[in-house]
């Protein structure tokens, strides 16, 4: 039967590996689990970095005369 999610192949350092390892076995999941919740975070995090990039580029071109009110928007 094939699987419901697709799925992904990682090859890890030892190391990377043993980390992985211990924090699965810490919170009581599987590998695949506790790398799925790391790469989700780390997505996230990714996705946290452009978004404050995209409004620190927004703050430098922002004109407060250009502005509009709190009326001018809900009226």
């Amino acid at each position: 039967m094939p699987a419901q999610n697709p799925r992904i192949n990682v090859v890890l350092e030892n190391s990377l590996y043993q980390k992985v390892r211990l924090l699965a076995e810490k919170d009581n999941v599987s590998l695949s689990a506790k790398v799925r919740d790391l790469l989700k975070e780390a997505l996230e995090i990714q996705e946290d970095i452009a978004l404050s990039v995209f409004a620190e580029k927004r703050e430098k071109s922002w004109n407060d005369s250009e502005a509009l009110t709190h009326n001018d928007v809900w009226s």
